[in-house]
């Protein structure tokens, strides 16, 4: 899977490893190569025991590799701090940010880091949430509330894809704006998203619900990680024309939305049907609790 992407010195190590449960490689710049392995973060090392220290041409590698030699036809990711490989490998990028003279970001140049994420596809990980919030009689608007890595995108990811497997036929649109959901490469999706589902990837959330809806006309729409304004009012705005919406946001739980002005409003107007509230210590994937409109406690 990584054979192609990775220098052959780091490769060879990295092979050694249980791909099952290979997370994150890390790759810096005159520093030890770190990965992320079983949920912990490690030091890649040869059989000596010395740590594997990262040059500039193993960096330049990475990405020529990653983009099939063609930066260009990459830097509109790029810019942005990331691309999608092949596989829906996410490669973060880090170096000196390039702007025009409006201050718009035109490229990055001179990396200095590289922080590669491999997808793992848990089937079958929302069995548990799933009859809370799907079933052949209807779908509800939820709010999956994370903390980074805390396994939201793969939640997701299943739900949409049980979405796809039920009686009724539902069309889904899955609006994947950093390409983490179904990992779009040449635009085919890379994961299983379902059978049912369109895919707007790359694209800002304000674009995407507005233009898939007009010509689209999805059911529902599951996106990830509700930030701005825009993405708060693309949603409230797809649901009051009658479109169910699936979507994630950073927190702790749902008590730290009350003080972001846009979610509370989210929040005490009931827009939300259900709320979904991943663990922070509990291991990646672990539910805590799963709210009502009314944040009423109705699994934990």
């Amino acid at each position: 899977m990584l054979k192609w992407l990775l220098p052959e010195n780091i490769y060879s190590l990295v092979e050694r490893l249980d791909i099952a449960h290979l997370e994150e490689i890390r790759l810096r710049r005159n520093c030890p190569a770190l990965v992320m392995y079983k949920g912990k973060n490690m030091h890649l090392t040869y059989p000596s025991g010395e740590k594997v220290y990262v040059t500039t041409k193993e960096l330049e590698l990475v990405l020529r590799s990653a983009t099939e030699n063609s930066l260009y036809a990459y830097n509109s990711q790029i810019k942005q701090g990331y691309i999608t490989a092949k596989g829906g490998i996410r490669i973060g990028i880090a170096g000196e940010s390039v702007s025009s003279d409006n201050f718009m970001p035109t490229t990055i140049k001179n990396i200095s880091s590289i922080h590669i994420r491999i997808p793992h596809e848990v089937v079958g990980c929302s069995k548990e949430v799933f009859k809370f919030i799907a079933s052949d009689n209807g779908v509800k608007s939820t709010l999956i509330i994370s903390p980074p890595g805390a396994g939201k995108t793969t939640l997701l990811r299943d739900i949409a894809r049980n979405i796809s497997k039920l009686d009724r036929i539902y069309n889904c649109l899955l609006v994947d704006e950093r390409f983490e959901l179904a990992s779009c490469c040449d635009g085919v999706a890379m994961l299983d998203v379902g059978e049912n589902t369109d895919i707007v990837s790359g694209g800002t959330k304000k674009y995407a619900f507005t233009n898939g809806i007009r010509a689209l006309r999805p059911d529902i729409i599951i996106t990830d990680e509700l930030m701005s304004e825009d993405d708060i009012l693309a949603c409230k705005t797809a649901m009051r024309s009658g479109v169910k919406v699936i979507a994630s946001v950073h927190a702790n739980n749902h008590l730290d939305l009350f003080e972001k002005y846009d979610f509370k409003e989210l929040m005490t107007k009931k827009i939300f049907e259900r709320y979904i509230v991943l663990s922070s210590n509990k291991g990646v994937g672990t539910i805590e609790q799963i709210l009502d409109e009314n944040l009423n406690c109705i699994y934990f």
